[in-house]
């Protein structure tokens, strides 16, 4: 079985915090680490991984254009798609594939999930397993009917056919725009059940998570902990920190010691893994190769326009200032829409860019004829 995560520098010790229970847990699990940055740093400890991988040495195609267009938030999300296909094509003698998010922490072995990889080629989790709280209901309809903090692979033409189709919409669409109906990876994933065979896996003791909290039925024997009587596997501590603390307060009985157990010996071991302060490490991607940070209305205008994205392979030898003339972006991050003849000289520099002076020169008979 393969498990991996994808983060940048700033999440490496949560990253860390899971590979640790991994190890522990499920011993006969080959841990990859997906790493979003330029390069491995000293920082990022070998032994808490088997595999460390730079996203851009992963990546088909141009990943600098690719990362230009997303934000940090976006960025370890957006690679995931390509990231499973990359270790189904590594990793040839294994066919189980589990993608953790980094702030999950494993408790036991998979497995009912093993199981359920025999049988099936995609496996994943909802976010709400039955109907209850109308506010959690309108959320996952914006979020995601299903988390993807967790999900499961088998290699098989099904689950192939899953990965290449996921790794192609997050090439294009891997947004925090939930106004048009993207979520980052997740929302796509409210299709799956449609379009391929997936298996909704409704154990109470996969991905649990502070959304579960509310009337939930934590027990503990010699044997481990268990929620609503399934042995505990895995907890996703999203939100780790005061929104996760918010949903304790609001929805934990008064009998919820036990997960408030849990997440202090969590908490414990997650800033124990911090004790570099790896948190404050600054993306690589954040900045020009001037040292110049990439502002977020450049990035959001950049993704909208093809032509523009296509004029020159590395945009971060650029600047804001190139981009926001060419993107028309102004000062107040606003959109100007370009005139007739500033749209001509940017279609002119991407035909110049793309086909050298003959082809422009075509293209300029064609416009006089025009």
């Amino acid at each position: 079985m393969i498990i991996f995560t994808s983060v940048c520098a700033n999440y490496v010790h949560k990253a860390r915090t899971l590979a640790q229970s991994v190890k522990r847990n499920i011993p006969d699990a080959t841990m990859v680490l997906c790493l979003v940055e330029r390069e491995i740093s000293n920082a990022v400890p070998d032994e808490c991984f088997d595999h460390i991988v730079l996203a851009k040495d992963a990546w088909e195609g141009n990943f600098d254009r690719f990362i230009f267009k997303h934000s940090i938030v976006e960025a370890s999300t957006a690679v995931k798609g390509q990231f499973f296909r990359y270790l189904m094509d590594r990793f040839t003698e294994e066919d189980k594939f589990v993608y953790l998010d980094p702030d999950t922490y494993v408790y036991s072995d998979f497995v009912e999930l093993r199981e359920m990889l025999d049988q099936y080629p995609i496996v994943l989790c909802p976010h709400l397993p039955k109907p209850g709280n109308i506010d959690m209901e309108l959320s996952s309809t914006a979020h995601g009917v299903y988390n993807l903090g967790f999900l499961g692979i088998k290699r098989s033409d099904e689950g192939r056919k899953c990965v290449d189709w996921w790794a192609e919409r997050l090439y294009l669409f891997c947004y925090d725009d939930i106004q048009r109906g993207i979520f980052t990876d997740q929302k796509w994933f409210d299709l799956v059940p449609s379009f391929f065979d997936a298996k909704i896996f409704k154990h109470h003791g996969y991905d649990f998570a502070p959304w579960s909290l509310m009337n939930c039925n934590i027990t503990r024997d010699d044997g481990g902990y268990y929620i609503e009587g399934d042995p505990l596997r895995f907890i996703h501590f999203s939100g780790f920190g005061a929104s996760a603390e918010n949903c304790m307060d609001k929805w934990l009985p008064e009998e919820g010691q036990l997960f408030r157990e849990l997440y202090a010996k969590y908490a414990a071991e997650h800033n124990q893994n911090d004790a570099d302060h790896i948190s404050k490490t600054p993306w690589s991607y954040a900045n020009y190769y001037s040292g110049e940070e990439v502002k977020r209305e450049v990035r959001e205008a950049y993704r909208e326009n093809y032509d523009v994205m296509f004029l020159y392979d590395d945009p971060f030898a650029k600047s804001n200032k190139i981009y926001q003339e060419l993107l028309g972006v102004e000062s107040n991050g606003k959109i100007k829409k370009p005139s007739k003849w500033k749209r001509r000289l940017q279609k002119a520099r991407v035909i110049l860019a793309s086909k050298g002076i003959c082809g422009l020169a075509k293209a300029f008979v064609q416009w006089i004829k025009r």
